[in-house]
């Protein structure tokens, strides 16, 4: 009987789980009692039951991405919303900082001219060299040294020195611009364009064997300006003044007219890359207006003569320094100033700063005899004398304190008024005066209303920088040397525009017309502005200035007149001469002298005052007739052939000098 095997236990499979097939791996038959088992199933429990494979739960770990990616977007979104909308402006301020550059655009100066149009100051073009710093960074040049470099190939030719550029490289005053040098001319900027050329082939070169490519010269750049230039060099350096590096006014009438002359500066704006404009960026420009001309009263030729014959006299004399002034009487307008010495506005590094201001305005000295033409004027207008009045002059006057005398050592003289004038008598002068009231102080007030009048101690009217207004104490405060002094000219001072004034005020019959410089102005649209018109007073009566200028005359025609190196052939010349103790302002007290001559002609028919003064000669006379009256005579001739002045043909009236006693 057969056996009967036991029924076989059904194993349950688990889920998902294939039958066996009896075969291993390769399809080859699985050895007996081998567990057919795939890789990464669980192994079977004790007792061949299989353990079920359970796998993690993915979403935690998606959420915790999910979060993150969510937290980094967000991040990104709030920049993003940081930078295009709360600090977009300061972004955007940034990069216009570093894209674009903002250069001021210079305004062109005007001209100064002359009465005729022709330049005594203009402007030339001119560039202000300058330098981008950040090209001379390592980071940007490639080059560790680059400002050393460049300030050795830039010093020669900026004539700079080479330390200095570096320090201006490395430590700019702004950090996209440094100015290396100003008002450089074309053929210096050309000289460093064909520099940075050269460099840039040779970078270009550099770049093709693989190297960096760079020019230390790329970051260097250039703005137009101008540059201001007197054709006439010490010509009228004293009237004119001079421009500081900044281009603006740094004395005289630069400085004076310093804003009609300089106009009003543009500004362009635009976009560079490394150290070249960028032309399809566009750029905003402001356009810069010229400034105005200015037309001067001053005679180019007159003012040449008169700068010529104070200069070579004072040369000769070895003074401290002369001024001539030249006046139209009529007008009042300055033909000419001139200073000795001067300097040349052009070069001011080789000018002498003494000499570098205006001294025929700036300088207070005591007039000496030139004055006394002020004193008999008041004698006359007042009524006092006449040109004939006798006039006892002894050879000393006791008055106050002291014992006056004149110039010379003399026996009494009999002189008429006309000749106390004439022969420049100190002591006739004060007994002139001294007729001007019942007493010296009454006579004083009357005499310092008369010098206030012909314009001592007040402005000229000019308006110039530095002018002194001289010195014309109160009467109450002359003391008692001052009351005898001042009608001789000694104890009150001016300056020799208001001496050229006086003596333009008798010519003019008696009315001072204030001295004036400039004739007008002509603007950018060219049209032509006069000067206001000068303001005018009557000092003395037409009368009384007709016979000042007949008393004047004597002093250059007479053989015992004090003025007749100044008299000129077919001309009538009135003038005074002056020989003043000189204060020297170091020592605070008299030494040297200041010898001055001053006139006009022709004397019956005025058109020109010619005013010279020459402050301390030590060589040869120090006498205002004998070193001042050629230079007044070598003025005059030249002002009254340029401007075709002819001889008036009439002889002068002969007023005598003298008188004899018991007559």
């Amino acid at each position: 009987m057969p056996s009967q095997e036991p029924p076989r236990r059904r194993v349950p499979r688990p889920s998902g789980a294939r039958r066996p097939t009896g075969r291993g791996a390769g399809g080859r038959p699985q050895r007996a009692g081998a567990a057919a088992r795939r890789p990464g199933t669980a192994a079977p429990r004790p007792g061949g039951q299989a353990r079920p494979l359970r796998l993690g739960n993915p979403r935690p770990r998606l959420r915790l991405v999910s979060l993150g990616l969510t937290l980094v977007m967000l991040a990104f979104v709030v920049r993003l919303l940081q930078v295009q909308a709360v600090d977009a402006s300061a972004y955007a301020a940034k990069a216009e900082k570093n894209r674009y550059l903002s250069h001021k655009l210079a305004a062109e100066r005007g001209e100064i001219t002359d009465r005729s149009g022709v330049p005594l100051a203009t402007s030339v073009d001119a560039y202000d060299i300058t330098a981008d710093p950040k090209m001379f960074t390592p980071q940007e040049s490639k080059v560790p040294d680059a400002p050393e470099q460049a300030a050795a190939l830039l010093a020669p030719i900026l004539g700079k020195d080479p330390a200095e550029l570096v320090r201006t490289l490395k430590s700019p005053p702004s950090p996209r611009y440094a100015v290396l040098a100003r008002k450089q001319t074309p053929q210096v900027w050309n000289q460093i364009k064909d520099l940075r050329t050269l460099f840039a082939k040779k970078a270009r070169e550099d770049k093709a064997r693989g190297g960096p490519g760079t020019s230390v010269l790329a970051g260097v750049l250039s703005e137009r300006s101008s540059k201001r230039v007197y054709p006439n060099g010490t010509l009228g350096a004293g009237i004119l003044g001079y421009v500081n590096a900044d281009g603006r006014g740094g004395g005289g009438l630069e400085s004076m007219l310093d804003e009609e002359l300089a106009g009003r500066d543009g500004k362009i704006t635009y976009a560079h890359s490394g150290g070249r404009r960028v032309p399809t960026a566009g750029a905003r420009e402001t356009p810069a207006v010229p400034g105005s001309d200015i037309e001067l009263t001053i005679d180019r030729d007159i003012q040449w003569a008169a700068q010529k014959a104070i200069s070579e006299q004072v040369a000769a004399s070895r003074a401290d320094r002369g001024y001539v002034v030249v006046q139209n009487t009529r007008t009042g307008e300055v033909l000419a100033m001139a200073n000795a010495p001067g300097f040349d506005p052009n070069d001011l590094s080789r000018a002498d700063s003494t000499a570098m201001g205006n001294a025929a305005l700036q300088d207070a000295y005591e007039p000496g005899s030139t004055a006394k033409v002020m004193s008999i004027a008041a004698v006359l207008e007042e009524g006092a004398a006449t040109p004939g009045t006798h006039v006892v002059v002894p050879n000393r006057l006791h008055r106050g304190d002291r014992l006056f005398k004149d110039d010379i050592d003399h026996p009494t003289w009999y002189l008429t008024l006309n000749g106390v004038l004439a022969k420049s008598s100190n002591i006739g002068t004060i007994l002139a005066t001294g007729q001007l009231g019942p007493d010296q102080p009454s006579a004083n007030r009357v005499l310092h209303s008369y010098l206030r009048k012909f314009g001592l101690g007040a402005p000229t009217g000019l308006g110039y920088p530095g002018e002194t207004s001289g010195i014309l104490a109160e009467p109450k405060d002359w003391n008692t040397s001052q009351q005898y002094t001042i009608p001789f000219g000694q104890g009150l001072s001016l300056n020799a525009m208001q001496a050229a004034s006086v003596y333009s005020t008798i010519a003019n019959g008696g009315v001072r017309v204030a001295p004036t410089l400039v004739r007008g102005t002509r603007g950018p649209d060219g049209r032509f502005t006069p000067a206001p018109t000068p303001g005018t007073t009557r000092v003395v009566s037409e009368k009384t200035a007709k016979t000042l200028a007949a008393m004047l005359e004597s002093v250059v025609d007479d053989e015992e007149g004090t003025g007749t190196k100044a008299a000129i052939p077919g001309y009538r010349v009135a003038g005074k001469t002056g020989t003043a103790n000189r204060v020297d302002p170091q020592l605070g007290r008299y030494k040297g002298y200041t010898a001055s001559f001053a006139g006009f002609a022709p004397a019956d028919d005025p058109h020109v005052t010619v005013y010279c003064a020459i402050q301390n000669p030590t060589q040869g006379s120090y006498f205002g007739g004998q070193i001042c009256g050629p230079v007044h005579k070598k003025v005059m001739e030249f002002a009254l052939k340029t401007l075709h002045v002819p001889p008036t043909g009439k002889q002068p009236p002969r007023m005598p000098v003298t008188f004899t006693p018991g007559t």
